[in-house]
C-alpha cells in the first residue's frame, strides 16, 4: 500500500519544529513530543530509522542538520516513505540552489508549504518531478550565496505537461544536431578457487543513455536477449536468427519505458527524457565470459621467505585491450623486503594494505604477462599466528567488451518531423568483486583445496594420493618411477 502519511515534520538537531504538515486527523498534534522523548533523547536514535510508539509508526531520516519525520497510523510501505523523502529533498534542493539545511528551510518556509500541498494529497505521494512542478509553481526560493546554479526558466504548456502521459520530457526542445549516446556498462563479480574452478560468478549491468533529440521522439531498442528474439520471431512467423542469446535476470526499467508494450512485444520502447538517464538495469548469472584468468602460486620457503608467481591471461580478442589493470596480491604483515620481475607493467609493495600491487596501464588481449617476486619476512620469537591468505583482487576496464555477451541489435528513432539522427553505442566491462584464492606451495608439499591431488616424495619415488582416500599404492597399485 502507499505511504498514507498522517503527518510530516521537519526538526532541527535540538528537536525544534521547523515546519510541519498534518494530512490526516488520525494522529494528535503531540506526536513530535513522543518523537523527542522516546527517540531523540535516547541512545537508539541512529540504530533503526523505523520506530513504533503506541499505535503510530515513525519513519525518520537525517539530511544535513535536519530530521524529516513521517508519522503513520496504519501499516504503510516503509520503502515508499523513504523514497518520498529522498525525492522531496531533491525537489527542495532544485528550488534552493542545491542547499538543504535549517537555514534554507527557515528562509523558504512559504515555498515549502506550497510544495508540500502539491507533492502529497491526503497522505498519498503525488508528482515529485522538479521539471513538472516548476511549470506552475514558478516562485523562486532564497538561494544560498555559495550556489552558482542558475534558475531554470519555466516553459509554456504547463497544463499539458502535468496531465499528459510524458511527465519526464517537455515539449519544444530543438537541437541543431540530433544525437543519441548509448553505453552498456557491466561489472563482473567473480570468486575463483585456488584450483581454478569458479565458485561464484555473475554480471550486473546497466544501460546509460544521453539523448539530444528535438521534439517528442519515440525510440525502440532491440537487444540479443533470448525472450525478445523468440517473441520477435513469433510475431513475424519466421525462425529466429542463429547466434548467442542472453537470458536477463532482475530487469528494472526507467519510468519512461512502455511496460505494456514490453509485456506484449518484449521490446524496449520509450519516449526518452532530455539529457542523461539510466534506461535499465539487469543481472546475468549464466554464460559469463571472464575477461581475465589468474594463475597464482605462492611458495613458502621456511618462515622467512616466500616466492610469488602470478600469471594473468587476457581471454578477450587480440584487437582489444584493457585499461587500468591492477592486481593486488596479499602478503603477510611481517614483510620486510621484496624484489620483483615483471614482463609487463610495474609492481611495488604497499605496506599500508599489505599487498604486492601490480599495475598494467594497457593490457592487450590474448597475452600472458607474469610476475615473479621474492618476499623476505621478519622472523619473530613470539608465536606467529597463521596467515589467513586473503584472495587476490583485480581491477580493470575493458572497452568494447561485454562479459555477458549482450549486444544492441538496433536502435530506432521515430519523430513526426522525420529528421535524421546519429546513434553512438559503446560497451565497457569493469571489475566488481573480482577475487581469486591463492594456491600455496609449502616446501615440497603442494597444499590445495579439498579433493585436489597432493604430491610428496618417499625415497626415490613419487606417489600421488587424493585427499580423503588415505592409503598409499599397494601391490596392486604400483608406484611409477620418476
Amino acid at each position: 500500500m502507499p505511504v498514507a502519511a498522517s503527518a510530516i515534520y521537519f526538526l532541527n538537531l535540538r528537536g525544534d519544529v521547523l515546519i510541519n504538515r498534518l494530512y490526516r486527523d488520525d494522529v494528535g498534534g503531540n506526536m513530535v513530543d513522543a518523537f523527542r522523548m522516546h527517540i531523540m533523547q535516547t541512545k537508539e536514535l541512529g540504530t533503526c530509522p523505523v520506530r513504533q510508539i503506541g499505535g503510530c509508526s515513525f519513519f525518520y531520516m537525517r539530511i544535513s542538520n535536519v530530521y524529516i519525520v513521517i508519522v503513520v497510523s496504519s501499516n504503510a510501505n516503509v520503502a515508499c516513505a523513504f523514497k518520498f523523502v529522498v525525492e522531496a529533498v531533491a525537489l527542495f534542493k532544485s528550488y534552493f540552489g542545491g542547499a538543504f539545511d535549517e537555514d534554507a528551510i527557515r528562509n523558504n518556509f512559504v515555498l515549502i508549504y506550497e510544495l508540500l500541498d502539491e507533492i502529497m494529497d491526503f497522505g498519498y505521494p503525488q508528482n515529485l518531478s522538479p521539471e513538472i512542478l516548476k511549470l506552475y509553481i514558478t516562485q523562486e526560493g532564497v538561494r544560498s550565496p555559495f550556489s552558482s546554479k542558475p534558475s531554470d526558466k519555466p516553459v509554456p504548456n504547463a497544463t499539458l505537461q502535468v496531465t499528459g502521459a510524458v511527465g519526464w520530457r517537455r515539449e519544444g526542445l530543438v537541437y541543431k544536431k540530433n544525437e543519441v549516446f548509448l553505453d552498456i556498462v557491466e561489472s563482473v563479480n567473480l570468486l575463483m578457487s585456488s584450483k581454478g574452478s569458479v565458485l561464484r560468478c555473475d554480471v550486473t549491468g546497466k544501460i546509460l543513455m544521453k539523448c539530444f533529440l528535438s521534439g517528442m521522439p519515440d525510440l525502440k531498442l532491440g537487444l540479443n536477449d533470448k525472450i525478445g528474439l523468440e517473441k520477435e520471431s513469433e510475431l513475424k512467423s519466421r525462425p529466429a536468427k542463429s547466434g548467442k542469446t542472453i537470458e536477463l535476470d532482475d530487469v528494472t526499467f526507467h519510468q519512461c519505458v512502455n511496460l505494456t508494450r514490453f509485456n506484449s512485444e518484449k521490446t524496449v520502447s520509450f519516449v526518452p527524457p532530455d539529457g542523461e538517464f539510466e534506461l535499465m538495469k539487469y543481472r546475468i548469472t549464466e554464460g559469463v565470459n571472464l575477461p581475465f584468468r589468474v594463475l597464482p602460486t605462492i611458495k613458502e620457503l621456511g618462515r622467512t621467505r616466500m616466492e610469488v608467481n602470478v600469471k594473468v591471461k587476457s581471454v578477450f580478442g587480440a584487437k582489444m585491450f584493457a585499461l587500468g589493470v591492477v592486481i593486488k596480491i596479499p602478503v603477510p604483515k611481517q614483510t620486510a623486503k621484496t624484489s620483483f620481475q615483471v614482463t609487463s607493467g610495474r609492481a611495488k609493495y604497499q605496506a599500508s594494505i599489505d599487498c604486492l600491487v601490480w599495475k598494467i596501464r594497457k593490457f592487450p588481449g590474448q597475452t600472458e604477462p607474469t610476475l615473479s617476486a621474492e618476499v623476505e619476512l621478519i622472523s619473530t620469537m613470539a608465536e606467529k599466528k597463521s596467515w589467513t591468505r586473503p584472495p587476490i583482487q583485480m581491477e580493470f576496464q575493458v572497452p568494447m567488451f561485454t562479459a555477458s555477451g549482450l549486444r544492441v541489435r538496433f536502435l530506432k528513432v521515430w519523430e513526426k518531423s522525420g529528421y535524421n539522427t546519429v546513434e553512438w553505442v559503446r560497451y565497457i566491462t569493469k571489475a566488481g568483486s573480482y577475487e581469486i584464492r591463492q594456491l600455496v606451495v609449502s616446501g615440497s608439499k603442494l597444499v590445495m583445496a579439498e579433493g585436489a591431488i597432493r604430491l610428496f616424495s618417499t625415497g626415490s619415488r613419487c606417489h600421488e594420493i587424493r585427499r580423503g582416500e588415505g592409503h598409499l599404492p599397494g601391490p596392486t597399485q604400483p608406484a611409477f618411477d620418476m
